[in-house]
This record gives structure tokens, sequence and C-alpha cells, in this order.
């Protein structure tokens, strides 16, 4: 499958394409002069690539994430350490919105509050 046979196919972003290429994540075999070709696995690292994105991870956390993976079960322990990490922000970041959330609705309930006096008078 070539690039844009996994873009079409697959709605793999183009710079997901390039990342992974520039990675030298997969082992894909050249075919022609300009033409690479991808074949399932690579599709699902590519795949991965982009859940890793999509969580927040950052472009050298991608790599560094993708170079642990490619060097075999025995990294294990730190990827779940990165994704343990990804997850404590996630849950600060939902927190943080949370307590924002309960700020404009007490704002948002002063005004009505006020509102409803003006009307009353």
């Amino acid at each position: 499958m070539t690039m844009e046979q996994a873009n079409e196919a697959y709605g793999i972003p183009p710079a997901i394409l390039r990342e992974y290429e520039r990675l030298a994540a997969c082992k894909a075999q050249r075919r022609g002069m300009a033409a690479q070709e991808y074949d399932e696995r690579d599709l699902e690292r590519m795949s991965l690539m982009m859940t890793l994105h999509d969580i927040g991870f950052t472009a050298g956390q991608v790599e560094t994430y993708m170079r642990l993976l490619l060097q075999g079960d025995d990294t294990a322990h730190e990827r779940l350490r990165m994704l343990n990490d990804r997850r404590r922000c996630t849950l600060e970041e939902i927190h943080l919105r949370e307590r924002q959330m309960d700020r404009l609705d007490y704002l948002r309930h002063e005004m009505r509050k006020t509102e409803n006096k003006h009307r009353q008078e």
C-alpha cells in the first residue's frame, strides 16, 4: 500500500506518514523510485502513532514511544510509565476544567440573581 492509498483507505494524515518514515519505524520495501509500500504492521504502527498524538503526546514523546516499541517487549515497563504519565496529566487537565466550569457557573448564577433582582424592582 502506498502513502496515498494509506491516506485514502485509512485516513492516515500525510504528516503521520512522513513522521513514520522519518522515524524509520517501518521496514517497507521501495517499489520503483518513490513509492513507499506499507504492510499491515506498518498501518498498525501508524494507527498507534495517531492515537498517541490524539491523547496528547508531543512529537518527541511519540518518537520515544515508537523507538521503545521497536526495541521489543523489554521496554513495556517504560512505555506503560509514559502512558501513566499522560493519563495523570490528562486527569489534572480535566480537574482544572471542572474548576473552571464551577467558576463559570457561579458567575452565571450571580448574573442571573442580579437580573432577577432588577426585574423585581
